[in-house]
């Protein structure tokens, strides 16, 4: 099964697909959910803005690779493997920097969606050295 999930993310390249969604999610839960309780996660409401601004413009980068790209798709997937690991520096750099008002939830949260990205990392880049 694993190896068919690796097939299919390749052939089609839903891999930018499955990245989209994940960005989509995140930009939407940052600025719709978690900068509206900004308080309770212990961060302003500008580094919630501006995390999902960032993750909005990977949704769009993603999305339209998905779509758009045919040909050479693995550099493009390189780029957005590159984003996803700077992004969770970015956070584990806002943990830091903030460690003496961020709660625990907010800990929480950002220590889950680093996990979730740097699984969907390895997924890339199990894709881009596949042979396809």
């Amino acid at each position: 099964m694993k190896k068919s999930l690796q097939k299919s993310l390749v052939k089609r390249r839903n891999i930018f697909l499955l990245d989209s969604l994940g960005a989509f999610l995140t930009a939407f839960l940052l600025y719709f959910i978690l900068r509206n309780f900004n308080d309770f996660f212990g961060l302003s409401k500008n580094v919630f803005e501006y995390l999902s601004i960032i993750a909005f413009t990977f949704f769009v980068y993603s999305i339209s690779c998905y779509f758009f790209v045919k040909r050479n798709w693995k550099s493009f997937l390189k780029i957005i493997c590159t984003a996803n690991i700077l992004y969770c520096l970015l956070t584990i750099g806002i943990i830091v920097c903030y460690y003496q008002s961020i709660s625990i939830f907010g800990i929480i949260y950002f220590l889950a969606e680093i996990l979730v990205i740097i699984g969907l990392v390895f997924l890339e880049i199990k894709t881009i050295k596949s042979k396809s």
